[in-house]
Protein backbone atom coordinates (compact mmCIF):
# COMPACT_ATOMS: atom_id res chain seq x y z
CA UNK A 1 0.00 0.00 0.00
CA UNK A 2 2.74 2.23 0.96
CA UNK A 3 4.53 1.50 -2.35
CA UNK A 4 1.39 2.73 -4.48
CA UNK A 5 0.93 5.84 -2.80
CA UNK A 6 4.66 6.98 -2.80
CA UNK A 7 4.12 5.98 -6.91
CA UNK A 8 1.07 7.59 -7.10
CA UNK A 9 2.64 10.85 -5.03
CA UNK A 10 6.09 10.56 -7.67
CA UNK A 11 3.83 10.39 -10.63
CA UNK A 12 1.84 14.17 -9.27
CA UNK A 13 5.29 15.76 -8.89
CA UNK A 14 6.51 14.92 -11.89
CA UNK A 15 3.11 16.30 -13.16
CA UNK A 16 3.22 19.26 -11.44
CA UNK A 17 6.69 19.61 -12.49
CA UNK A 18 6.08 19.50 -16.26
CA UNK A 19 2.92 22.05 -16.07
CA UNK A 20 5.33 24.49 -14.22
CA UNK A 21 8.33 23.74 -17.24
CA UNK A 22 5.39 24.09 -19.98
CA UNK A 23 5.37 21.07 -20.98
CA UNK A 24 2.08 20.16 -19.87
CA UNK A 25 -1.60 22.42 -19.71
CA UNK A 26 -3.67 20.72 -16.92
CA UNK A 27 -7.61 21.31 -17.10
CA UNK A 28 -8.24 24.28 -14.78
CA UNK A 29 -12.54 25.00 -13.99
CA UNK A 30 -12.94 28.60 -12.99
CA UNK A 31 -15.86 28.65 -9.99
CA UNK A 32 -18.49 31.39 -10.09
CA UNK A 33 -18.19 34.42 -7.71
CA UNK A 34 -20.45 33.58 -4.33
CA UNK A 35 -23.20 35.90 -4.34
CA UNK A 36 -22.84 39.51 -2.85
CA UNK A 37 -24.29 39.84 0.52
CA UNK A 38 -27.17 41.57 1.47
CA UNK A 39 -27.90 43.75 4.39
CA UNK A 40 -31.65 44.20 6.49
CA UNK A 41 -32.67 46.64 4.00
CA UNK A 42 -31.75 44.96 1.33
CA UNK A 43 -33.93 41.87 2.36
CA UNK A 44 -36.66 44.80 3.51
CA UNK A 45 -36.74 45.91 -0.75
CA UNK A 46 -36.71 42.17 -1.67
CA UNK A 47 -39.75 40.90 1.00
CA UNK A 48 -41.52 44.32 0.12
CA UNK A 49 -41.05 43.63 -3.82
CA UNK A 50 -43.06 40.10 -3.35
CA UNK A 51 -45.63 42.07 -1.39
CA UNK A 52 -45.00 39.56 1.34
CA UNK A 53 -45.30 40.09 5.06
CA UNK A 54 -42.72 38.28 7.23
CA UNK A 55 -44.37 35.47 7.58
CA UNK A 56 -45.19 34.32 4.30
CA UNK A 57 -42.36 35.44 3.07
CA UNK A 58 -40.27 33.31 5.48
CA UNK A 59 -42.05 30.38 3.85
CA UNK A 60 -41.31 31.66 0.52
CA UNK A 61 -38.06 30.85 1.54
CA UNK A 62 -38.53 27.98 3.45
CA UNK A 63 -37.14 29.63 6.62
CA UNK A 64 -38.50 30.61 9.82
CA UNK A 65 -39.82 34.33 10.82
CA UNK A 66 -37.55 34.70 13.26
CA UNK A 67 -35.02 34.26 10.89
CA UNK A 68 -36.38 36.64 8.48
CA UNK A 69 -36.44 39.43 11.25
CA UNK A 70 -32.65 39.12 12.36
CA UNK A 71 -31.88 39.48 8.97
CA UNK A 72 -33.51 42.64 8.46
CA UNK A 73 -32.73 44.11 11.53
CA UNK A 74 -29.06 43.42 10.55
CA UNK A 75 -28.50 41.05 13.28
CA UNK A 76 -28.08 38.32 10.73
CA UNK A 77 -27.11 37.77 7.62
CA UNK A 78 -28.72 35.52 4.90
CA UNK A 79 -25.70 33.07 4.16
CA UNK A 80 -25.64 29.84 1.76
CA UNK A 81 -29.01 28.65 -0.22
CA UNK A 82 -31.19 31.77 1.62
CA UNK A 83 -28.83 34.17 0.01
CA UNK A 84 -29.25 33.03 -3.33
CA UNK A 85 -32.88 32.66 -3.42
CA UNK A 86 -32.71 36.24 -2.51
CA UNK A 87 -30.63 37.44 -5.31
CA UNK A 88 -32.89 35.11 -7.38
CA UNK A 89 -35.96 36.85 -5.93
CA UNK A 90 -34.40 40.38 -6.34
CA UNK A 91 -33.86 39.96 -9.49
CA UNK A 92 -36.94 37.86 -10.93
CA UNK A 93 -39.89 38.15 -8.03
CA UNK A 94 -42.04 36.50 -11.08
CA UNK A 95 -39.97 33.25 -10.48
CA UNK A 96 -40.30 32.92 -7.07
CA UNK A 97 -44.18 33.15 -6.80
CA UNK A 98 -44.65 30.73 -10.22
CA UNK A 99 -42.84 28.19 -8.04
CA UNK A 100 -45.10 28.67 -5.33
CA UNK A 101 -48.18 28.86 -7.44
CA UNK A 102 -47.06 25.52 -8.60
CA UNK A 103 -46.71 23.94 -5.16
CA UNK A 104 -50.29 25.14 -4.33
CA UNK A 105 -52.14 23.50 -7.22
CA UNK A 106 -50.09 20.14 -7.10
CA UNK A 107 -50.89 19.81 -3.42
CA UNK A 108 -54.53 19.43 -4.33
CA UNK A 109 -55.65 21.92 -1.40
CA UNK A 110 -58.50 24.29 -2.09
CA UNK A 111 -58.20 27.89 -2.67
CA UNK A 112 -60.35 30.54 -1.89
CA UNK A 113 -61.97 32.89 -3.95
CA UNK A 114 -61.79 36.27 -3.75
CA UNK A 115 -65.51 35.92 -2.57
CA UNK A 116 -64.57 33.30 0.43
CA UNK A 117 -65.85 30.44 -2.16
CA UNK A 118 -63.89 27.01 -2.29
CA UNK A 119 -62.54 26.94 -5.77
CA UNK A 120 -60.16 24.29 -7.31
CA UNK A 121 -56.80 24.29 -7.26
CA UNK A 122 -55.69 24.14 -11.19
Amino acid sequence: MRNEMFADLMESAHEALEHAQGKRSLRTTTLPLPPKPMNGIAVKRVRAALRASQAVFARYLNVSTKLVQAWESNRRRPEGPALVLLHIAARQPETIESVLYQSATRSHLPLRSSNGRRQDAR
